[in-house]
């Protein structure tokens, strides 16, 4: 489960707080007891806090899951594109199997359903040569090929025969869902969300900017409202908070 992290919590604090400011401020125009507009206040800052924060938490979970995905499936296409033929064969023809299909190798060729599969990984996307090489090889439309990208010409000229084309996201989805997944990727091993990195990220002194200038935005704001408390409070915490980065931060 994804841990919250702070920036989650202040940004739920601040619209709790913005909610307990407005609403006090409108009971009070209307005469409420002063009791009356704390408490009521205080209520609906914490509702509005708790379902914000789960709006937030729900957003970034879902954002930082497809990302994830993203990363193991170019870390896929990396180890494939560097291992030997002879080896991504052999994991294709494993996953497939996993998955229910007919398929097996013959020779140095693998046949999925009596159909040749054709496995093009590269750090570039296949060409239009390459796939006009493949055509000449096994005839117009009568192989399947598996790749990480094809260009913009080679897609024409697939769709143009009518060949099938499987690409990263199916890849991935095929180890994936069959649980085929390499357990050791060549130079393709995802980076792990450590606290220590995160921290390093907050800290960096090429924040230190940002913070300064939201803080003296804050403090300007303080200028033209009702309760400035906040503001000139949160912008000196950013100020204090951009000198420190400046002075103590991680190297960008």
């Amino acid at each position: 489960m994804k841990k919250i992290d702070l920036p989650m919590i202040s940004d739920a604090l601040f619209y709790g707080f913005c909610a307990f400011v407005l609403s006090v401020a409108v009971l009070r125009y209307f005469r409420a007891p002063l009791w009356l507009a704390i408490s009521a206040g205080a209520a609906l800052g914490l509702a509005i806090g708790a379902l914000s924060m789960l709006l937030i938490y729900g957003k970034n979970r879902k954002k930082l899951l497809s990302k994830k995905e993203r990363e193991a499936r170019d870390a896929l296409m990396l180890h494939l594109a560097l291992e030997k033929p002879e080896r991504v064969r052999a994991a294709l023809l494993e996953a497939f199997l996993a998955d229910g299909k007919n398929a097996h190798c013959f020779e140095e060729e693998l046949l999925i359903d009596e159909r040749p599969c054709v496995p093009v990984f590269s750090l570039e996307p296949v060409s239009a040569d390459e796939v006009a090489r493949l055509i000449r090889r096994f005839g117009n439309g009568k192989f399947t090929l598996a790749c990480n990208d094809a260009s913009r010409e080679a897609e024409k000229l697939l769709q143009s025969f009518g060949i099938e084309k499987i690409g990263a996201d199916e890849i991935y989805a095929l180890f994936s869902r069959t649980k085929k997944y390499p357990e050791r990727l060549i130079c393709g091993e995802v980076e792990k969300r450590t606290a220590k990195r995160k921290l390093k990220r907050t800290f960096s002194k090429s924040n230190a900017r940002p913070y300064f200038v939201s803080g003296i935005l804050l403090l300007a704001m303080s200028l033209f409202t009702f309760f400035p408390v906040y503001y000139i409070v949160a912008g000196s915490v950013l100020i204090f908070c951009a000198i420190t980065v400046r002075l103590f931060g991680y190297a960008a």
